[in-house]
């Protein structure tokens, strides 16, 4: 699987979100920085070259739908970022959040108990 790059990611996250969707339905959905509709049609050629959609095809218009799914993707990239970033380290991962202040003492604690659970 291709990592993807952020307007693609962008892109990927409104076809997920629809779960299908003409290019016209992406366009609406894109509140800044709408690229044209040719563009935003490349971007989605793209992400089927890349293996993360398809089509049915109506005449010359093409219905897009995610074949990767979210989860998928997001399992897949997140382990990366982890390995990439914190040196494969979760306490690592969750002390930088920490220190940065992104997340509160009562999260830590519930983090805590769902693992405690396990």
């Amino acid at each position: 699987m291709e990592k993807l790059t952020n307007k693609e990611e962008e892109i990927m996250h409104i076809i997920w979100k629809l779960e299908k969707a003409f290019v016209k339905d992406v366009l609406a959905e894109i509140k800044n920085d709408k690229p044209h509709y040719n563009t935003l049609s490349t971007i989605i050629r793209n992400l089927e070259d890349k293996g993360y959609v398809s089509y049915n095809a109506y005449g010359k218009t093409h219905q897009y739908y995610p074949i990767v799914s979210k989860e998928v993707y997001k399992k897949k990239y997140m382990n990366l970022a982890i390995d990439h970033y914190f040196n494969n380290s979760y306490k690592n991962m969750v002390s930088f959040f920490a220190k940065e202040e992104k997340i509160s003492v009562k999260e830590l604690k519930e983090i805590i108990a769902l693992i405690e659970k396990k």
